[in-house]
This record gives structure tokens, C-alpha cells and sequence, in this order.
């Protein structure tokens, strides 16, 4: 009898560490997703700013934040760094939505591997909804 409860506890265990491994993978893909909307609302912003600020004078005098610091430069020299900013924002996208498929794909193994799957109950997605429409907070716009 000591060894069956012995065994039961080590498979416990085992169960434990999968479970936990499990979580985590989850939690390195949710950081992942976080991160590309993150570095994607980067992106638009600075096509917003290369939008703005293209049209104007080159000579003109705009502010540039740099390491927390304000430094006044021309547009000329703003736009081009501007770009290869919005470039390299873009490649690193790239990269991680490669590692997020890759991840997405380890994660889908390691479910099959341990036949992980993943209860959803209806009851609580329903008091969710239910209690975010009647937090739904809005934009209050004054008259024009």
C-alpha cells in the first residue's frame, strides 16, 4: 500500500510539472502577442508622424524626442531616421510573429503529447460579457 501511495504522489507530481510547463508556454505566447501589438501601435505611430510631417518644407524646424531628451532638428534630417526606425520596427515584427508561430506550433505538440486540453466554462464567459457592457466606458466629445 505505501508504494501505490508513493506512486500516486510522484504521478501527481509529474502532472504538476506539466501543468506548470503548460502555463508557462501559454504566458511566453500571450508576452509575444503583447509585445507585437505593442511594437505594431510603434509602427502606426510613426506613420502617422512620417504622414504629418512629409509633405512640409524640409527646411522647416521640427522636435525630436531622443533618449528622453527634446532635440530641435530639421525635417530633413528627422524623416529619413523616422523611416529606418519604422523599418527596423517593422523587421522585428516580422521576427517575433515567426517566433510566435513557432511557439504556436510547440505548444500544439505539447498538447498532443500529453493530451492537454482545455475546458472552457460557459457559465463564466457569460457574466464577463455580461458585466463589460454594463462597464463600457465611452468618448465624451463636446460640441464643435
Amino acid at each position: 500500500m505505501a508504494s501505490k501511495a508513493g506512486g500516486d504522489g510522484k504521478e501527481a507530481i509529474n502532472e504538476q510539472v506539466i501543468a506548470n510547463t503548460y502555463a508557462n508556454m501559454r504566458t511566453e505566447m500571450n508576452q509575444l502577442y503583447t509585445k507585437i501589438t505593442e511594437l505594431e501601435m510603434e509602427v502606426s505611430e510613426h506613420s502617422l508622424v512620417i504622414g504629418a510631417i512629409e509633405p512640409l518644407d524640409p527646411s522647416r524646424r521640427c522636435y525630436r524626442m531622443i533618449g528622453g531628451v527634446l532635440v530641435e532638428r530639421t525635417i530633413r534630417e528627422v524623416l529619413p531616421a523616422v523611416k529606418r526606425n519604422k523599418e527596423g520596427l517593422e523587421e522585428v515584427i516580422a521576427r517575433m510573429h515567426g517566433a510566435l508561430e513557432r511557439k504556436k506550433k510547440e505548444i500544439t505538440e505539447f498538447e498532443l503529447k500529453y493530451k492537454i486540453r482545455i475546458r472552457k466554462a460557459d457559465n463564466d464567459a457569460e457574466d464577463e460579457s455580461g458585466k463589460k457592457e454594463g462597464t463600457a466606458q465611452g468618448v465624451l466629445v463636446g460640441p464643435a
